[in-house]
């Protein structure tokens, strides 16, 4: 009986599952954690929010009012008294941990607050959900980058082995590491009826998207030298990168905590959530698409210089989350560089409105998709 109770609640939309959910976001002032968070509210969830201060200027957060109507507390990972404090007190019943350092250069530069943030950020985490009890679901957001990349042409299954090659993308790695011991050691799905949590981790790719001010990111230099009238300059125009519109891989991940939450620790361990074959593009195409929407004002150079090490070729293999979730991106790279560009211009042009126009995409983005 318990069987057919839980097969018939997955009929639930993610709007009718989500409403009245408790679900607590670490990283909601970042790019996809603000996404998220106007996603869930838009679902009639009780969001709370925790993270370091808002990361850019401008920021999705602020440019879209994220915080209204929402809980958020501004706090640090490494401090694990005011990070269990904060999980206590919200009692959430769903847990998505994006909260990272999160920049590969930055990576080379302190390498430190990246193990420390990444790494012992996701300990601290799992030992405050170990204790909250009413934590049911968590999903650690880590990243494609957490594979050992050997640039083959075929992309990566979730039972590939971690590595890095710079102090993130091993961060990362570190941070799966982390996860499956925790998996193992502490919410072991044999002893699920005494701990009741079920926990995964979700890697995606190259994420894109309105509202992303970050430093040293492809659509952000663009948007920040197309602003300008100047010429963007590329490092990498031969890379090829599984891009993707952020609204994919967050369905995913929402997709995610809905099965775990619903069907239990079956669906734990690691899960891919990339674009179609053919939203892998090279840098340089991509630089190309999002300048013809742009219009006038759009150009690009090669950078010169010495420039620190990036992969060249990096793939997924998603045929996991398609089978077993029924996911699928949504978006090929054309709609998604579209939609970036209309927001990006949008803003340019006015700055105000920016909170409506994000949450109409995320209406079109479910009438599309969900």
């Amino acid at each position: 009986m318990e069987k057919v109770v839980k097969q018939s609640r997955m009929t639930e939309s993610l709007v009718d599952f989500y409403s009245k959910k408790r679900v607590l976001i670490t990283g909601h002032t970042g790019f996809k954690g603000a996404w998220l968070c106007l996603w869930l509210k838009h679902m009639g969830a009780d969001v709370c929010g925790y993270s370091l201060d808002v990361p850019s200027n401008p920021a999705l957060f602020e440019a879209a009012h994220v915080a209204d109507g929402m809980t958020s507390i501004q706090g640090d990972l490494r401090d694990f008294a005011l990070l269990k404090k904060s999980l206590q007190a919200f009692q959430p019943e769903i847990v998505v941990h994006m909260a990272a350092q999160s920049l590969v250069r930055r990576s080379f530069i302190d390498p430190v607050e990246t193990y420390s943030t990444n790494v012992m950020g996701t300990v601290h985490l799992f030992e405050a959900v170990r204790q909250t009890p009413s934590v049911r679901a968590v999903v650690n957001v880590t990243s494609d980058k957490c594979y050992e990349n050997r640039e083959w042409v075929w992309g990566y299954r979730e039972t590939d082995p971690m590595g890095g090659y710079d102090p993130y993308s091993s961060s990362k790695g570190c941070s799966e590491l982390v996860t499956s011991a925790y998996l193992r050691s502490y919410f072991h799905p044999d002893a699920y009826e005494d701990h009741g949590v079920s926990l995964a981790s979700a890697r995606a790719g190259n994420v894109i998207g309105g509202g992303d001010f970050a430093e040293d990111r492809l659509i952000p230099d663009m948007v920040r030298a197309f602003m300008k009238k100047d010429a963007v300059h590329i490092r990498s125009p031969h890379a090829i990168r599984p891009w993707q519109h952020v609204l994919d891989p967050l369905s995913g991940y929402l997709m995610l905590a809905q099965r775990l939450y619903v069907d239990g620790p079956q669906f734990g361990g690691g899960w891919n959530f990339g674009p179609s074959d053919h939203s892998e593009l090279e840098v340089g195409q991509v630089v190309e698409r999002f300048a013809s929407f742009w219009g006038e004002g759009a150009n690009w150079s090669l950078a010169d210089g010495h420039h620190p090490h990036e992969a060249g070729l990096l793939k997924l293999d998603c045929s996991k989350a398609r089978s077993r979730l029924k996911w699928a991106p949504g978006l090929d790279a054309h709609q998604a560089l579209a939609w970036t560009a209309k927001w990006y211009k949008a803003f340019e042009e006015n700055q105000k409105g920016m909170g409506e126009l994000s949450r109409a995409q995320v209406r079109q983005y479910e009438g599309l998709c969900i």
